[in-house]
């Protein structure tokens, strides 16, 4: 089977190595994301000896007459970022399929495994499906779930990403090969979805109007390697990298964003139906008991 790879960053990479391995299956051409080609994606295509390009619309008439050429079968897409239209989707044989990190159709669009730290929920999705030209909302090839943990970090989830999303792409080929694909439609699944927005600068400013457990969720969906939740001392920023609830902490009046105590391994803060612990963070200013933090600059 000849394919065309479009992809970016470390499930790109390993989902490559694994498909080259691949005695059936001919990688034909490695397509970068256009404004940061990925360069180890180019460093490997030299290696496997096949082209890599990249290009500002994929749906240019001068692209496709580009894609004419190599006479794929399928192409194949891992963390790519522009939205396939036709007529390139009908032009493989077999289509255009996506591996996304989202257990679609609920988690449709961008940030999912942010979006599932901060929605609490206690799974998440890896999906390969059909490309079309909405956005994430093909049939479905496979799908499968996996458990989250209160242990569990944007990290942790990032790095089960990284590992079973190559697998389970590698899984639908291998369902193309043996002429086994049964897709279903998404709304057979569910007649509800939902598009996460891309999160953007300013979203991991931190409200202490929010509960203990949505603040102890909103920490972990943007922990290491995200931008980390930030609160302020009037306009110095202050990371909280990682939190921890208290059992059976107690509810009274307080404000939300004040420091109830404070010791050199954590301390703890007001929040709008109790307090949280603050275990690790990074800052330039003192903090101390009493102290408000501000939201905004």
């Amino acid at each position: 089977m000849r394919i065309g790879y479009f992809g970016d960053g470390p499930w790109a990479h390993t989902a490559l190595d694994l498909i080259n391995k691949q005695s059936d299956i001919d990688i034909i051409f490695i397509c970068a994301r256009f404004d940061n080609p990925d360069y180890v994606l180019k460093q490997k295509a030299n290696d496997i000896g096949v082209e890599f390009i990249f290009v500002k619309n994929v749906n240019s008439d001068e692209f496709i007459k580009e894609l004419e050429k190599y006479k794929c079968d399928l192409l194949v897409s891992m963390s790519f970022n522009q939205i396939f239209k036709e007529p390139i989707i009908s032009m493989p044989k077999l289509g255009i399929i996506n591996c996304h990190a989202g257990k679609l159709p609920l988690y449709r669009g961008r940030n999912i495994l942010n979006w599932v730290l901060i929605n609490d929920e206690k799974e998440f999705g890896i999906t390969v499906h059909y490309v079309d030209e909405g956005i994430d909302t093909g049939d479905i090839i496979i799908q499968e779930t996996y458990q989250i943990q209160d242990t569990d970090t944007y990290k942790t989830l990032l790095d089960k990403a990284y590992k079973e999303c190559p697998k389970l792409l590698l899984r639908a080929l291998k369902k193309f090969i043996n002429n086994d694909v049964e897709s279903i439609d998404q709304k057979k699944i569910n007649d509800s979805y939902m598009y996460c927005s891309r999160r953007k600068e300013g979203d991991e400013i931190i409200n202490w109007n929010s509960t203990t457990r949505e603040l102890f969720n909103f920490v972990r969906a943007l922990s290491y390697p995200g931008p980390c939740a930030t609160t302020f001392i009037e306009k110095t920023p202050i990371k909280i990298i990682k939190s921890s609830l208290v059992n059976n902490a107690p509810k009274y009046i307080g404000i939300p964003g004040t420091v109830l105590e404070k010791n050199e391994n954590w301390f703890l803060v007001k929040t709008i139906d109790s307090y949280i612990k603050i275990t690790e963070w990074e800052s330039s200013r003192n903090i101390y008991n009493g102290l408000r933090f501000s939201e905004r600059i």
